[in-house]
């Protein structure tokens, strides 16, 4: 105990010297697992990128080799630094979309943002099983999560760090700074044409290894536009998840021949407004897309269901706010129909979408508001 108090007692002096010789100047660092892990806080980092009185860095702890890649869609003022130089320094502010931990013995604030809402790994995600009470800030996306953490004890009933504030990162589907048209023309694809979207999750359980080029392969017979978006880590041969196979590099042939497209990037944004039609096994997009209010196509896989421990709340929603298939000789039937109906679901993809994300369009401006807050600075005027 008393070591501990000598710990940050060391800590405040730091502070209070840091301050009295640099009165208005901040350091933050920011912390990803992967590309797609980052586009989370993109909005948020972007914003403080115009602030001259922040200095922002940019760490990968758990895969410091990657830093240059996670990192490689970062605009500028940026500096990418290892997390063992990192722990040198000191920081006003820690931000990340996961459960990472730098090491950063000088202390710093540290800001929990999520990466999606889908509820896979409920144990690590949204029942943790561990105390979340070490975070300054939990930026929850919506209520369930929030109601969840505090009935499994991660979090008590009032939390200093919990605060309701969104998905920055979907405030683009609503706040018309995409257009369909736009996308796709960018992309090359005619707008008039019908558009599909294939977002599988990231997970060997995913209909990507079982059905995912016989989806392609079948929505491009029948005349779609096809558009295919993976996760990052489907695209690492060594890893477990992705089945040792680089399937961009597996399904770009055949899109390629069928006038498709692999899309490219880490955020998933711009492609969700081009696609009229969204096909999806279990995973975050599913939900993001609802906020467009165009139809979803599920593949139902009860074996990802089961070994990804999703929780069984949002399986029943996005169960609700969608069209199910169980094999591949569904899908393009099911697709058409979608084309036919699109006001289908209509109703319940809304009341999904709103309890799924709190207040969609603000959610930026709200978390940097509370990191304003937290760094003890006013916002730029």
């Amino acid at each position: 105990m008393i070591l501990g108090n000598s710990i940050e007692w060391l800590r405040e002096v730091d502070k209070r010297w840091h301050r009295a010789h640099h009165a208005e100047q901040r350091r933050i660092l920011v912390d990803a697992k992967t590309a797609m892990n980052y586009a989370t806080v993109a909005p948020i980092v972007k914003r403080l990128q115009r602030d001259p009185r922040l200095e922002l860095f940019f760490t990968a702890s758990e895969s410091p080799g990657d830093v240059a890649k996670i990192y490689s869609e970062t605009s500028e003022p940026r500096h990418l630094i290892r997390p063992k130089v990192a722990a040198l320094k000191r920081f006003d502010a820690y931000l990340t979309a996961d459960f990472l931990w730098a090491k950063l013995p000088r202390g710093t604030l540290r800001v929990q943002t999520f990466h999606g809402v889908a509820g896979k790994y409920r144990k690590v995600y949204d029942s943790p099983s561990q105390s979340m009470r070490a975070w300054d800030r939990l930026f929850f996306i919506n209520k369930l999560r929030l109601q969840s953490f505090i009935e499994i004890g991660a979090i008590d009933p009032d939390s200093p760090a919990a605060r309701l504030i969104g998905m920055p990162r979907i405030d683009c589907l609503v706040d018309g700074s995409l257009t369909r048209d736009e996308v796709l023309l960018g992309l090359g694809i005619d707008p008039s044409q019908k558009t599909v979207l294939y977002a599988p999750t990231w997970s060997r359980y995913s209909s990507l290894p079982v059905m995912g080029e016989e989806i392609v392969r079948r929505l491009g017979a029948a005349g779609y536009a096809v558009i295919v978006k993976l996760h990052d880590r489907s695209r690492e041969v060594h890893d477990f998840n992705s089945g040792g196979v680089d399937w961009g590099q597996r399904l770009e042939p055949l899109l390629k021949s069928l006038g498709g497209i692999l899309a490219g990037g880490s955020n998933s944004s711009p492609y969700l407004v081009a696609a009229d039609v969204l096909i999806t096994d279990h995973s975050s997009v599913g939900f993001e897309y609802l906020l467009l209010d165009r139809p979803v196509v599920r593949i139902h896989l009860p074996e990802l269901i089961e070994k990804t421990d999703i929780e069984p709340r949002y399986v029943e929603l996005i169960s609700r706010a969608s069209d199910r298939v169980t094999k591949v000789e569904e899908v393009a039937g099911v697709v058409e129909r979608s084309f036919m109906d699109p006001k289908r679901h209509s109703a319940v993809r809304n009341d999904v979408a709103g309890e799924m994300f709190y207040k969609p369009g603000g959610a930026t401006g709200r978390a940097l508001s509370e990191i304003y807050d937290l760094i003890e600075l006013n916002p730029p005027g």
